[in-house]
């Protein structure tokens, strides 16, 4: 609830505010921004120093005087019934910034936000209709882009780009549910519209094949279905991902699961279609055994079988050449197949000639002669390496094509010809663990006849293949080492794989000699835009999005020359993604990193680091409400590049930029049970910030805090609580004042510190209360109900926790509902009642998968198998403490230390209910199970009650 009712804003669209149901004048554009950032900062205090870095950002800076006159007027305009002298209530000073106390009911984002998780969970839960009207709801708040008064403005860009994602994805889950309920020609137009905004994403083409099938136009589904396969072969140099090839299959098909049923789901899984047996033809013959590829092999005959141009992509040495030998070998084409190659080809005026040569034909002067030529003859021409002529040889490919109607043709290229009729193979690297690995093994016997593999050589090559990405060309050079090295010692040479990846034989093109000619080949064909984004996006260690792309590139506009990139193979787009991820192979990334002078990479990593630090910041407001298990995802997939910011950050010597991002990953630390490295973290970056302000301390102090209960160390905990909640007081942060000075009660109690425990937890609930964050109540709250449950009050505690419950529920802040119910749970059985403790394990452990959240997955399941032994299932209960256990020992995690109170007397309760050999033969069978079998277990046990 807000502090002041009346008062409500909206960001989906320009910024406007209301009071009292009435427009409210924000002033010009800085005013404007200042209220945007407080705004975003979700009740957090910001700064009056960062509020004047953002909101001027490229211009000159104001007087402090300026800003404290923005503030007055937004005051004024925002609280106009305030008596002068009177403390302001929403626009609030804290230490030395400011802080909006703005609910979540009263943003229309929050309320958006909130509104698309419920209608996703009714989608997912077989209510369609209701999803429908949730959805439908969440899109009408929305009155045009997010944060639309502040275009590129740095510190909107994050929010606005997560809630449009969002709005994105909202569309799609309401256009499901339309169709779920059996509306499927009414979805067809609006998703015609969709897919022309938003053209690449993928979901909203499978929801339109799909439509349009079960409305009975299956010759239009079909359609769709080339018209997004043209178009991210087009645009990104990719085939569709999984869901719409699984897809077409099943319209081609007419599969019965395609049919509408009241529930069913949009994204099915299909059979997958059965590809042709391939043919031969007259080409040179192999010099070596063709290795693995099989599934690729019948893929690209299948391509070729059904379409007259086939273009085979990918970056370099990775077998583009070697798979359209082996696919032309095995055709039995009335002529052919001719193998034209042109890496040695430099002049475009001599392509013509060049094929007519390799044809066999006397010279032809003009494409068009060229194809008079061959325009009655049943060929397969092969025609290899044609990135650096891409131009000309798609004329002459075009032209040959429309002229000749029997003739095919099969090519090799790090990007697409992009003509019209041509099917694009993007053809991956070999798996590391087995086609790579043998593919080694066969080289490296080659190369040295008498050589064999060493014990434990396997899992060392199929580790040196991966770290090569699977590239074939890098992992013969490599094995063509094994002349003089072992296999461990090329494994520990590949860390500088250009010097130790060359083969000095004059077999292989210039080209392929080194893996650094390889790669230099694609570099030099490269647009200077290009060339440049190529080089600094080496700087991610791993995927990354167009936002971040642009973010760290520093190349404007970046979206043409990144899709340049992916269609030259030097960038991978990872299909399925939305919206879309790309990586580069480590080779790539590496040489990229090599190319840029030391001025240039200290550049590149700077502007990564303040990606990573915004990236985590944006994410870190929004992680206990409704977006929380989608942002846990996101900052997953991001994790090697927040620990690349780390490390670069501390090299250089910016400590308190490390404890900013340390306090902005610490729930998701927390929450996904990476205990270790955030102390480790944490120690260093407090190590190389001594000075650091008292706000950045604060928040990186309760982060050790946590850290440290979760390790199982209640005195470092509660030392680092109290130190954080002192912080916090001093630069005039509440929002850590309040949940430090939580926690500092409850710690204080485990560790036997002389405090009024219940004292600290009350004042810790009256900050929350007054900073109008729902979420931070809702964690107060639960916390205060464990120090009454500590004290012995359990009815006071019971009360608490169920308020604590409603608060969360209310705010989305699932993490305090569950925890206030887990202490639920412990009191109903320290009442002897384990048939209602398991009752409450089953609602938690309903909503727990959402989450990769360990550490509470452990403690509840410590608990539930107490409540079971209670109900006389002492022998299961040995089982899920086994479990526990082994999954602990490897995350990091000890109920029992974690939870010193309960954890011991849980584990004591199981231990005392069977005899030792028998609890130990249980257990044993536990340490075996992974965490999916444990809950399958826990959740039958309690079904089966």
């Amino acid at each position: 609830m807000s502090v002041v009712e009346d008062v409500r804003f909206g960001v989906l669209g320009p910024l406007r505010a209301e009071v009292g149901g009435r427009a409210a004048g924000l002033g010009g554009p800085r005013q404007r921004a200042v209220l945007a950032l407080l705004l975003i900062a979700r009740g957090r205090s910001v700064s009056a120093e960062r509020i004047i870095s953002e909101v001027w950002e490229g211009s000159r800076p104001p007087s402090l005087t300026t800003l404290h006159g923005y503030i007055a007027d937004l005051r004024r305009t925002l609280e106009p019934e305030r008596a002068p002298g009177a403390p302001a209530r929403l626009l609030v000073r804290e230490g030395p910034g400011y802080a909006l106390r703005a609910g979540p009911a009263a943003v229309d984002a929050e309320r958006f936000t909130d509104l698309a998780a419920r209608g996703r969970r009714a989608l997912e839960g077989g209510e369609p209709r209701r999803a429908a009207d949730l959805t439908g709801k969440a899109l009408a708040l929305w009155r045009g882009p997010a944060y639309a008064d502040f275009g590129g403005a740095a510190f909107a860009v994050p929010d606005a780009t997560r809630l449009e994602d969002l709005r994105a994805t909202v569309r799609e889950d309401r256009l499901a549910a339309v169709i779920a309920s059996g509306q499927h020609a009414a979805a067809v137009s609006e998703l015609e519209a969709l897919i022309a905004e938003q053209p690449l994403r993928e979901r909203g083409w499978e929801l339109l094949v799909l439509a349009l099938y079960r409305s009975g136009r299956q010759a239009d589904a079909l359609a769709a279905l080339r018209a997004v396969r043209r178009r991210l072969a087009d645009e990104l140099g990719i085939d569709p991902g999984r869901g719409l090839r699984d897809l077409e299959a099943a319209v081609l098909a007419q599969d019965p699961r395609l049919a509408p049923a009241p529930t069913e789901s949009t994204r099915v899984s299909y059979p997958p279609a059965a590809a042709p047996a391939p043919s031969s033809g007259n080409l040179p013959f192999a010099l070596s055994s063709f290795v693995g590829r099989g599934g690729d092999l019948a893929a690209v005959a299948s391509l070729l079988d059904g379409h007259r141009l086939v273009t085979l992509t990918g970056p370099g040495g990775v077998g583009k050449t070697r798979l359209a030998l082996e696919v032309a070998r095995a055709r039995t084409d009335a002529d052919g197949p001719w193998l034209v190659e042109l890496a040695g080809l430099h002049a475009p005026e001599l392509l013509t000639g060049t094929m007519a040569a390799a044809l066999g034909l006397p010279t032809a002067a003009s494409p068009d002669q060229l194809a008079g030529m061959i325009a009655d003859r049943d060929m397969l021409i092969v025609l290899d390496n044609c990135e650096h002529l891409l131009v000309p040889a798609a004329m002459l490919a075009h032209t040959l094509l429309t002229r000749c109607g029997t003739v095919r043709m099969l090519c090799t290229s790090r990007e697409p010809l992009g003509i019209s009729g041509e099917m694009v193979y993007e053809v991956p690297s070999l798996d590391a663990a087995t086609e790579a690995a043998d593919l080694f093994l066969r080289r490296a016997a080659a190369v040295s006849p008498g050589w064999a593999a060493e014990p434990g050589d396997r899992e060392r090559i199929a580790a040196l293949c991966s770290r090569l990405d699977g590239i074939p060309l890098a992992i013969e050079l490599a094995a063509a080492q094994s002349r003089a090295l072992s296999v461990a010692q090329i494994a520990d040479a590949v860390a500088d794989r250009f010097t130790l990846l060359v083969d000095g034989s004059a077999g292989r093109p210039d080209r392929h000699r080194t893996l650094l000619n390889t790669v230099a080949w694609s570099d030099q064909l490269l647009q200077p835009a290009e060339r440049r984004l190529f080089h600094r996006l080496g700087v991610f260690e791993a995927g990354f999005d167009l936002e971040a792309a642009a973010a760290v590139g520093g190349v404007e506009p970046v979206l043409a020359p990144l899709l340049a990139l992916v269609r030259k193979s030097l960038v991978t787009a990872e299909t399925g993604t939305a919206p879309r991820r790309y990586r580069m192979l480590e080779t790539l990334r590496q040489y990229a990193l090599a190319s840029l002078s030391t001025d240039e990479l200290a550049w590149a990593r700077e502007r990564h680091r303040a990606w990573a630090l915004g990236r985590a910041e944006n994410a870190e407001r929004h992680l206990r409400g409704p977006q929380g298990a989608a942002l846990l995802n996101g900052l997953s997939r991001d994790q090697a590049e927040f620990r690349a910011a780390f490390a670069s950050s501390l090299a250089a010597g910016h400590g308190e930029y490390a404890l900013r991002l340390s306090g902005a990953l610490f729930w998701f630390w927390f929450r996904m049970g990476h205990v270790a490295e955030g102390l480790a973290w944490l120690s260093e970056a407090f190590a190389a910030a001594p000075q650091a302000g008292a706000e950045v301390r604060a928040r990186a102090r309760f982060a050790v805090a946590g850290l440290h209960y979760l390790a199982g160390q209640p005195p470092q905990a509660y030392q680092a609580a109290r130190s954080a909640m002192e912080e916090a007081r001093q630069a005039g942060d509440p929002v850590t004042e309040a949940v430090a000075t939580a926690y500092a009660a409850y710690l204080g109690l485990l560790t036997g510190a002389a405090l009024d425990a219940g004292a600290l937890a009350r004042e810790a609930v009256e900050l929350a209360r007054r900073s109008a964050l729902d979420w931070l109540e809702a964690e107060t709250l639960m916390i205060q109900g464990m120090v009454l449950r500590v004290l012995g009050d359990l009815p006071g505690a019971d009360r608490v926790f169920q308020e604590a419950i409603g608060a969360a529920r209310a705010s989305g802040h699932d993490w305090a509902a569950d925890g206030a119910a887990w202490c639920d749970m412990k009191t109903a059985s320290d009442r002897g009642d384990g048939a209602r403790a398991l009752a409450i394990a089953a609602d938690i452990l309903a909503t727990m998968d959402r989450y990769g959240d360990i550490s509470f997955w452990l403690v509840t399941v410590h608990s539930a198998a107490r409540a079971l032994a209670l109900t006389g299932q002492a022998e299961h209960a040995a089982v899920l403490m086994g479990a526990v256990e082994a999954i602990g020992k490897r995350a990091g995690v000890s109920p029992e230390l974690m939870d010193p109170l309960d954890g011991p007397r849980e584990a004591a309760a199981v231990r005392g209910a069977l005899p030792p050999e028998e609890y130990e033969r249980h257990a044993a069978r536990g340490r075996a199970m992974s965490r999916r079998d444990a809950s399958a277990l826990l959740t039958s046990l309690i079904a089966g009650r």
